[in-house]
Parts: structure tokens; sequence; C-alpha cells
């Protein structure tokens, strides 16, 4: 998997905070410099007010002001199971890759086993991975490597049959329901910095499953560095709650 920043608001931080002291402030931000919508705020510079003002909304669940900044998205090589888990979340905007207009007509099925196209989950390789709802603990080498066997053995005959569909005339939108849900597809995701900490709480948290957890620590990571104040205080204060921000 590989997500990547595409687009997003210039100085997010800023809009948050002019959105923030519009609701509280008798001048208009349109007609004021930013230094003078920011005046009141506790702080010695810019920064220290940007800070102070960011942590009172979170701390006090003022969410509001954080949906006037955007963020776009893209992610490539996640599993089609886990695309129906994000896109879940209706407030946030997609477009996936799709299986109608593209098809895999050329793909080596001996690649398949490789892990190509599919994403391959741990607890098919790992013989210490212990996941949700799973009927027994650690296993031996053997039975893993009949398990990571029989898994890429299954995906590539999938493969092969979507294939063998194709030549026989099938379209590809009919051919592909053979194909399994660990297909990777990629897509392009927007949402506001409000959104992206709810997704958050629900995905990042300790019982979500590897790989949306996975996909959205990713998405953390990034979102630090285009609005470090925000998320620096959702990462220390808040993360890992659970169903705690509406969205």
């Amino acid at each position: 998997m590989e997500v990547t920043l595409l687009e997003s608001t210039d100085d997010p931080e800023e809009l948050i905070c002019k959105a923030a002291r519009n609701d509280y402030s008798a001048g208009f931000v349109g007609e004021q410099s930013f230094e003078e919508t920011m005046a009141t705020v506790e702080g010695e510079t810019i920064e220290e007010k940007k800070r102070t003002l960011i942590g009172h909304l979170l701390n006090h669940g003022h969410y509001g002001p954080f949906e006037h900044a955007q963020v776009t998205f893209a992610v490539k090589g996640v599993s089609r199971s886990c695309m129906a888990q994000i896109t879940r979340h209706r407030h946030v905007s997609f477009d996936v890759q799709s299986m109608r207009y593209v098809s895999f007509d050329d793909v080596d099925p001996a690649d398949v086993r490789e892990g190509e196209m599919v994403v391959v989950p741990p607890s098919a390789t790992d013989p210490d991975w212990v996941g949700r709802n799973q009927q027994s603990g650690q296993v031996d080498d053997e039975t893993v490597a009949e398990r990571e066997q029989l898994f890429k053995d299954t995906v590539a005959q999938a493969v092969q049959s979507y294939q063998d569909l194709l030549d026989l005339g099938m379209p590809p939108e009919d051919a592909r329901f053979v194909l399994p849900i660990g297909m990777e597809v990629n897509m392009v995701m927007s949402m506001n910095a409000r959104m992206l900490m709810h997704v958050a709480d629900m995905r990042a948290a300790a019982d979500a499953q590897w790989e949306i957890r996975g996909l959205t620590e990713d998405l953390l990571d990034l979102a630090e560095e285009w609005c470090p104040i925000t998320f620096e205080h959702y990462n220390e204060h808040m993360k890992n709650r659970k169903n705690r921000l509406a969205p």
C-alpha cells in the first residue's frame, strides 16, 4: 500500500482559526489581517496563538471550524475488502479504480502467487499472527506453509479463471465476479480535517482490521505534515477514542 497527499488547503490552520474567530469576533474576518483576527488569543507569536486556539477548540469539542480545511489523498494497492470498509464513511468523497473498464487480462498467475495484484494478509504467512475472531492462536511452521500455499493457489486460480472467461468473450464487468476480495485497487479520497479525525477514531482503533488500520495510520502521518498543530494534538490527546467525534 502507498498513500500520497495529492492536494490540500494551503495554510489549513490559519483557515481553521479564522473560521473559529469569526464566531466570537465583533469584526469581520474577511476585512482583517490574520494578526488582527488573532489579537485576543493567548500567545506571544502567531504560531503560539494558533496552538492555543486549536487546542482549545479540540479540547472543548468545537469541531465545526475543522470542516473548512480539505485534503485529497491517492491510495495505491489496497484490497477491495479495505475499500469496502473505508467507503462506508459517507462524508468522504471517493473515486475508485473500476474493474468494469480496467481489465487484468495480461496478469501472470505465477506473479499473483508471489503477491502481485493481491493483498496477502499477515495470517497467511505469519505463524504467530493472531487476528480478531481467530479460532486458534499460534500454529506451527508446517501449517502456516500449507495455509500460504492454499491462499496463493486459490488466488492464482481465480485470476486464471478470470482471464479464461475474458477469452471466452465474457465482459470484464461480469468476469470480475470470480476475482477475490483481496484484489488490489487504487483510489482517490477527499475529506476535511474533522472527517479525517472521525475516520481515525473508527479505523485506527486497536480492534480495527489490520489493513484499514495501516491505511489510517498513513493518512495521519501525512496529515501531521499538512496540518501539524491539529494532528499533533489529535495524536497526543485524542487518538484511539471510539465513536467520540461525530461526523
